[in-house]
């Protein structure tokens, strides 16, 4: 009985998770590139919306029709 006590908990003690499964492997993810843009300078879309509102703004000014 004590042999088999004995290699009872022989066997407990090495049946741990250290043998279980696999290994995990962990894959570093890479960093993201961050780019920037210049915001100091006009953009072809800001300037076609200002000359917008200035091509309304001189359309109502000269529609002006005081009757």
């Amino acid at each position: 009985m004590k042999k088999f006590a004995t290699l009872a908990s022989v066997v407990a003690l090495t049946a741990t998770s250290a043998f279980a499964g696999t290994p995990v492997v962990v894959e570093e993810e890479p960093m993201p590139v961050v780019v920037e843009e210049n915001s100091s300078s006009l953009s072809g879309q800001g300037v076609l919306i200002g000359l917008g509102i200035l091509a309304i703004l001189a359309i109502a000014a000269a529609s002006d029709s005081d009757d």
